[in-house]
């Protein structure tokens, strides 16, 4: 697969200036971490809470050893991630948990998994005795996140748990006490806090280059397909907003290195054609932080709508096209007097690669992820906040 990994680097161009940066796989786990510490570091205001610590440098096993994970559910999110995992330094697929024990089968061929660590979801909890299995990865509908987070840290494994955490507040808070209580980490799957683009816009607010923030415009949708588990709110907790909407809502977080403070929204069915009996079709929402800045969002199954954000500041603007997808990134900026055009050259699936080597390292090191259950637990909070505006009742 053709990535920045295996080309070894990428262009930029400004007015006048070509740059070409050569990265290593190393620099780019080391951008992630870099990034994190000097990008995500929040701009605090009184009595917020940080919205994210600076991550320490994932640097490989000096002894070679590689976390050992377990996949929970074999669908397309854990096609991208079992990749990225063998693209890492210090992560491996030691298991499987599936339904479906053929294509199991075919999957632990593939990444050299012994027919002895593939488990059903009856059996799950066999993999406490299953020394090979350090972390689970759990791949499965938002509605079945908490169940499988709480069983496999019983089993004392450590938790990847993709986004969003769960489908209530009170499922978020169960996984992080179950965690807590049988001391293994706890990691929700926000690539973009590990991706390069999303890491340089925010180190160029944070650095002031476009000044003070006044207000963000961010979306992300799709025109979904009937049939899709996504429109069972049983399943999904509610529509587009936990599935793609959570991109928008978690970016203004990071880019501000703020907590809302209020927040107002409305949601609306324009398509009634079966698709949306369980779950509304449209979300949009405003939110005001506590240093002013005012960021605007909207979320849709009923249209394409790529994902972006654009942040407008006192001395110019940035924004980041297809900012939330595996690839095509691109950054564009104008401030005091320079345009920036920063493509980003990565291909599907760097960035699950380097959220798990992230994981994988603080894992080996006894560290604190970078993206904790606390941070999925903020968000699960705001979107229940975002219906309760919106007037749309939830679990």
């Amino acid at each position: 697969m053709e990535s920045l990994l295996q080309q070894g680097g990428a262009s930029i161009s400004l007015p006048g200036v070509s740059i070409e940066m050569i990265w290593t796989r190393r620099d780019f786990a080391r951008l992630g971490a870099l990034g994190l510490a000097a990008g995500f570091a929040p701009k605090m205001s009184a009595g917020a809470p940080a919205v994210a610590a600076a991550a320490p440098a994932n640097e490989p096993s000096s002894s070679g050893r590689k976390t050992g994970y377990a996949v929970i559910g074999l669908g397309r999110i854990a096609g991208h991630f079992m990749p990225g995992s063998r693209m890492t330094t210090n992560s491996r697929i030691t298991g499987l948990v599936s339904g479906h024990r053929d294509k199991a089968e075919r999957i632990a061929a593939e990444y050299r998994v012994p027919k002895e660590s593939i488990y059903s979801y009856e059996n799950f909890d066999e993999i406490a005795k299953n020394k090979s299995i350090d972390a689970v990865y759990v791949a499965l509908p938002n509605s079945m996140h908490a169940e499988y987070t709480i069983r496999a840290a019983k089993a004392g494994k450590h938790v990847l748990c993709e986004k969003p955490m769960a489908t209530s507040v009170a499922d978020s808070e169960a996984m992080i006490a179950a965690c807590k209580a049988a001391n293994v980490k706890l990691m929700i799957a926000y690539r973009c806090h590990y991706e390069p683009t999303n890491l340089r816009a925010v180190k160029l607010i944070r650095d002031g280059a476009i000044g003070k923030v006044q207000v963000i415009e961010s979306a992300f949708g799709f025109n979904i397909a009937p049939g899709e588990w996504r429109l069972s709110k049983a399943m999904a907790g509610g529509g587009p907003l936990y599935d793609v909407g959570i991109y928008s809502l978690n970016a203004c977080r990071y880019l501000t290195g703020e907590e809302p403070e209020h927040i107002s929204a409305y949601a609306s069915t324009i398509d009634h054609d079966g698709r949306f009996n369980e779950v509304e079709e449209n979300v949009s929402w405003t939110m005001r932080f506590p240093s002013g800045v005012v960021a605007s969002c909207s979320t849709t199954y009923g249209a394409p709508m790529d994902g972006y954000f654009r942040v407008h500041g006192s001395k110019g603007w940035l924004e980041v096209d297809q900012a939330f997808v595996y690839e095509g990134l691109r950054l564009t900026a104008e401030f005091d007097g320079k345009k920036l055009d920063e493509p980003n050259a990565a291909r599907d699936p760097s960035h699950f690669q380097a959220e798990a080597e992230h994981f994988s390292h603080c894992v080996q090191n006894g560290l604190e992820p970078q993206s904790p259950g606390e941070e999925g637990l903020r968000d699960m909070k705001y979107i229940a906040e975002i219906y309760r505006s919106a007037g749309i009742q939830t679990s």
